[in-house]
């Protein structure tokens, strides 16, 4: 009689420490604002377009590096004499304008002169000779006909000899052509393009930090090849480090780029403050028929939020995290 009257006491002790249990633990409705989420990190992979042996590599893993700094080296053998080869190109060819844009040297006009000058005088010789024949003529038969035809022909050689020193005198001193000149003055244009590249190539084999960051990680080892395009160390700046949750459908809605965001990390007591850089417009999941009202719960969207640098160099990526919206 007595052990069945006290059957429901029994059990009604047990049932008020749970529910005092789960008052004090908040077995209460979890809050609705909060999802679970992750941290994300976006890395620069810092490759050279040109392919050559690891010579040197400035950094380690998970060193801290500013911009600007040297980051690793390849091989640059074969970049600097390609270089030292367009450098030379070039100057034989500003040589080459320069020299199309002159006359003759003054030695060649002081020998056009020389001859312009003793042609002068063989045309003098040769006239006072025609003059001397033609009077010779008037009193003389036929021989003086020929010898004064032999004076009148030399007088026209030594004429024409005159004149075209004289033009080949204009000549020298104008220099070359135009369309030479123009021939000349675009090969320097090509050549000087590629000493560019050529400069191009050579800073190429030596990589800088494009970003500061962390030093995520180093994929050669020097002495190693490295081929053309290969990433050689990943970057993580910290403005590329975000956290990502997946929101419910029935939250999305409330929530606004730029909206102030808390995220809470396992052994930090503090949260991080962040805001919302992005909200994905498309849905991660869809039901096969309709939107209905018990499918709709099930709608997850993609929200990112982003930080300061100083507060998102203390995230990790795979880092998992609770994300609060709102207050």
């Amino acid at each position: 009689m007595n052990s069945s009257k006290t059957t429901p006491r029994r059990l009604l002790i047990p049932f008020v420490a749970l529910v005092a249990l789960c008052g004090l633990s908040g077995c209460g409705q979890p809050d609705p604002n909060r999802v679970q989420g992750y941290v994300e990190g976006e890395f620069v992979y810092v490759a050279s377009p040109l392919a050559g042996t690891l010579e040197s590599l400035y950094v380690q893993r998970g060193d801290q590096v500013q911009a600007g700094a040297q980051l690793f080296s390849l091989d640059s053998i074969p970049e600097k004499a390609a270089l030292d080869e367009a450098e030379r190109r070039l100057a034989q060819g500003r040589a080459s304008l320069e020299d199309a844009k002159k006359g003759q040297r003054p030695t060649e006009i002081d020998s056009l002169d020389a001859k312009l000058r003793q042609a002068r005088a063989a045309l003098v010789y040769s006239e006072s000779e025609l003059a001397r024949q033609e009077r010779l003529s008037r009193s003389s038969g036929a021989a003086a006909e020929q010898d004064l035809d032999r004076a009148r022909s030399s007088r026209d050689q030594d004429r024409n000899r005159v004149s075209q020193l004289e033009a080949d005198m204009k000549t020298a001193r104008l220099g070359a052509r135009s369309d030479q000149i123009e021939a000349a003055e675009a090969n320097v244009r090509a050549l000087e393009a590629a000493l560019a590249k050529a400069k191009w190539n050579y800073a190429q084999k030596r990589q800088s930090v494009p970003q500061s960051g962390l030093v995520f990680d180093t994929l050669y080892r020097e002495g190693e090849w490295v081929a053309a395009g290969r990433p050689v160390v990943a970057l993580l700046p910290p403005q590329n480090i975000k956290v990502r949750a997946f929101v419910p459908e029935g939250l999305v809605g409330t929530i606004r780029p730029g909206d102030s965001v808390r995220v809470r990390v396992d052994g930090v007591p503090e949260p991080f403050v962040g805001k919302v850089s992005f909200i994905s417009p498309r849905a991660e999941y869809t039901p096969p028929v309709i939107y209905s009202r018990e499918s709709r719960g099930k709608l997850v969207f993609l929200v990112e939020a982003v930080f300061d640098s100083e507060t998102a160099a203390k995230l990790h990526p795979g880092q998992p995290v609770d994300v609060q919206f709102g207050s």
